[in-house]
């Protein structure tokens, strides 16, 4: 299964990223190593790489932050807190699908809570789909508000693992919320941290839905990462060479990536 599902495909598109292909020909003409020469020598293709650099970054930086400072709050024994946690994973189980379809509503300049937002300060809501200097940051927000309850819950989970008698002691010795937060949670949180780094890192290289839903790349680009791009390649512009090609981009990344993080992060990481 893992063969025919996996690895069948990945050889199949090695093969086609070195061919011309449009989906009506009926079969693919060798071109070498065209597809790959005309990606780096565009001007479109090294922003769409830097755009998603931008875009992963971000995402997963924020996220983690604020699902380990949600994750603190979880873990205090206060009334409800059971009913925030299932309302803050509640996102991630969402379809992309369902999410844009709200985040539209919310990022309406004119009627949407973003209007709100910004009148309570005296000032006008951009228009954040529709200007491309808006449009990107407007899909990192929701990408980090899907995200946030799943990063959350995982490190609930590390904390609860973490030995009372590991937090009495230091507290004992007279370590205070910081102390105890810098010196002992965060270490001991350390697997649980590399592990959701690899996977968020992962997930926002693979980010389609939301850009689908939301934005179709647009406007002018602004939103078009490395994901959309292969897509649009392929489905809208035909050209599946040129797709493959972007494709194996970002496969070989994504492995450089997480061969990086297991040979230099998992030094650091406490079991």
């Amino acid at each position: 299964m893992i063969a025919v599902f996996a690895y069948w495909p990945i050889i199949q598109n090695v093969y086609l990223s070195f061919t011309t292909w449009d989906f009506i020909s009926p079969a693919a003409e060798w071109s070498g190593l065209l597809n790959y020469q005309a990606l780096f020598s565009s001007s479109t293709f090294p922003a769409v790489l830097f755009r998603t650099l931008v875009w992963v970054v971000v995402v997963v930086v924020v996220t983690l932050v604020l699902g380990l400072a949600l994750a603190m709050l979880f873990s205090q024994r206060i009334r409800g807190t059971n009913a925030v946690q299932t309302l803050a994973f509640a996102p991630h189980v969402l379809s992309g699908a369902a999410i844009a379809t709200i985040w539209l509503f919310v990022f309406d300049p004119n009627h949407g809570l973003s209007r709100l937002v910004f009148e309570a300060f005296g000032s006008s809501s951009p228009n954040w789909i529709t200007d491309d200097s808006w449009a990107l940051w407007a899909l990192i927000i929701v990408s980090i508000w899907k995200g946030l309850g799943f990063v959350a819950i995982v490190y609930l989970v590390g904390i609860q693992q973490i030995p009372s008698e590991v937090l009495e002691a230091a507290r004992i010795d007279g370590a205070g919320r910081w102390t105890q937060f810098r010196r002992m949670i965060l270490p001991l949180l350390s697997p649980t941290t590399f592990f959701l780094v690899i996977t968020q890192t992962i997930s926002a290289f693979q980010a389609f839905d939301v850009i689908a839903m939301m934005t179709g790349g647009g406007p002018a680009r602004s939103t078009t990462t490395l994901s959309w791009f292969i897509y649009d390649e392929a489905f809208n512009r035909s050209n599946v060479g040129g797709s493959s090609a972007a494709s194996m981009i970002m496969f070989v990344v994504l492995m450089a990536i997480t061969v990086l993080q297991f040979r230099f992060v998992e030094r650091r990481v406490h079991y």
